[in-house]
């Protein structure tokens, strides 16, 4: 049986199914994934800040709406 996609669990979402606009997120093992809108994240900021395994990363929006992670 299938976990509904509301209670799945967050997993990595494909940069492939990311570009496609998709509307039903799958991970690299084809689990449906749940979606962050990116609203969520940033809320009225360009840029913040994502810890991750004792490294800092910087996660930003251009000019254009674009994502940009740098380490």
């Amino acid at each position: 049986m299938r976990t509904p996609p509301s209670q799945a669990p967050l997993s990595a979402v494909s940069t492939a199914t990311l570009s496609r606009g998709g509307h039903s997120p799958v991970s690299e093992t084809g689990a449906i994934t749940q979606a962050i809108p990116s609203s969520a994240l940033f809320s009225d900021r360009r840029e913040i800040t994502i810890s991750h395994e004792g490294a800092l990363y910087r996660l930003r929006i251009t000019r254009q709406g674009k994502l940009i992670l740098n380490k």
